[in-house]
C-alpha cells in the first residue's frame, strides 16, 4: 500500500514538473514570437520656431508604444555639440535607429562613422548632412529647399507681374535661417537665382534671422532704419516673417501692402495672416510631418527592404487669391495639421 502510494506521488510530481517545464517552455516560445519593440532615437535641432514643434509633435505622435515603438528624444537647443552628444548616447543605449536633423551640414563624419560600427542605420530629416561617404547615412526625409525657394520666386514674379510692377525696380531684403542650414541654403540660393534672372531685382540686405521669431524683429528693426527703399521681405521661415511684420508695423509701413512679404513654411498662423490680406502675400510650403514617411522607412528596413536614399516630402505654394497657379489658403486652412 505504502509502496502504490510512493509510486502515485511519484507520478503525480513528475506530471505536474513535466506541466511546468511545458508552460515554461510555451512561455518562452510566445515571448520569442512577440513583436519586437523598436527603439527610435531621436537628435532633434531645437524648439525654434512653430515648425519646429510641428516636427518633433508628428515624431512623438508616430513613434509611441502602441505602435511598436520606443522614442528616446532630445532637444539640442540648436547646438551641433549637443546632438553628437545625443547620437553618442544613443549608440551607448544599442538603439535600433537614430533620427537626427542636422543643425548644419558639416561637421558629422566622425560620430556617423562610431554609428555604422555599432551597425545602427541613421536616418536623417529635415536637414541635409555633407559627408564624403553618403553610406554613412541610410536615408534623408524632407523638402527641397532649393525649389521651395524657386517656388517662392515664381510665385514673385507672378505677383508682380500682376499688381503691374513688373518693371518696376524692386529692392528685396533676405532674411536668412541658420546660416550653413539645409533650408537656409536651399532657400538663399532659390532667391539669388531669381535676382540673377531679373535685371531689375535688387538684394537690398540679406542677415540671418536664425528663424527665431525675436531675431527676425531685431534684424528687420536694423535694416529698415539702414535701408529707405524695401519692396519685398524674403523670410526663410515663418516666424522671422512674424517677427519682421512687427518692426515694419512699428515702422509706420504696413505688411503685405506696403512691402510684400514672402514667407516659408506655412504654418496655420501664417494661413490667417495671409487671409486677413494685411501681413503675409506668399507662404510657401515646408512640410513638418516627417513621422509617418520616417516610420515608413523603419518598417521596410526591419523588413530587409531597400530604400531610397532621398525622399521628399509633398510640398504646396498658397496665397490669398492664387496667382501664379498658387493654392487660396482659405480654402486649405480648414484641413491644416499644423
Amino acid at each position: 500500500m505504502m509502496l502504490r502510494k510512493c509510486v502515485a506521488a511519484s507520478l503525480l510530481l513528475l506530471a505536474a514538473t513535466g506541466s511546468i517545464f511545458a508552460w515554461g517552455k510555451k512561455k518562452n516560445d510566445n515571448k520569442s514570437k512577440a513583436k519586437k519593440t523598436v527603439v527610435v532615437g531621436y537628435a532633434q535641432v531645437g524648439a525654434e520656431s512653430d515648425w519646429r514643434l510641428a516636427n518633433t509633435q508628428s515624431f512623438k505622435d508616430t513613434f509611441k508604444e502602441a505602435n511598436g515603438y520606443k522614442l528616446i528624444f532630445d532637444d539640442a537647443q540648436q547646438k551641433q555639440e549637443n546632438q553628437i552628444k545625443a547620437i553618442r548616447n544613443f549608440i551607448q543605449q544599442d538603439v535600433d535607429y537614430i533620427v537626427v536633423a542636422p543643425v548644419v551640414e558639416t561637421g558629422w563624419e566622425t560620430v556617423l562613422q562610431e554609428a555604422k560600427k555599432a551597425g545602427i542605420p541613421v536616418i536623417l530629416s529635415d536637414r541635409q548632412m555633407k559627408v564624403s561617404d553618403d553610406s554613412l547615412y541610410t536615408a534623408w526625409v524632407g523638402g527641397n529647399f532649393l525649389q521651395e525657394g524657386r517656388d517662392g520666386v515664381k510665385w514673385l514674379d507672378a505677383y508682380l507681374k500682376k499688381i503691374g510692377r513688373d518693371k518696376d525696380t524692386i529692392n528685396i531684403v533676405d532674411l536668412q535661417g541658420t546660416i550653413g542650414a539645409s533650408a537656409q541654403i536651399g532657400r538663399t540660393q532659390g532667391l539669388e537665382e531669381g535676382i540673377k534672372a531679373h535685371s531689375n531685382w535688387k538684394l537690398v540686405a540679406q542677415q540671418t534671422g536664425e528663424f527665431t521669431q525675436a531675431k527676425g524683429q531685431e534684424v528687420m528693426e536694423s535694416i529698415l532704419k539702414s535701408t529707405p527703399k524695401i519692396d519685398v521681405v524674403y523670410a526663410e521661415n515663418d516666424n522671422m516673417a512674424w517677427g519682421a511684420i512687427d518692426a515694419i508695423k512699428a515702422a509706420g509701413k504696413v505688411p503685405g501692402k506696403d512691402i510684400i512679404i514672402i514667407t516659408f513654411d506655412a504654418v496655420r498662423e501664417s494661413f490667417n495672416r495671409i487671409i486677413n490680406g494685411e501681413e503675409i502675400n506668399c507662404a510657401v510650403e515646408c512640410n513638418p510631418l516627417h513621422g509617418p514617411r520616417t516610420a515608413e522607412i523603419i518598417q521596410k528596413l526591419e523588413a530587409k527592404q531597400k530604400v531610397d536614399k532621398i525622399q521628399y516630402v509633398t510640398e504646396l505654394v498658397f496665397d490669398k487669391n492664387g496667382v501664379g497657379g498658387a493654392l487660396k489658403a482659405a480654402d486649405e486652412l480648414p484641413n491644416r495639421k499644423y
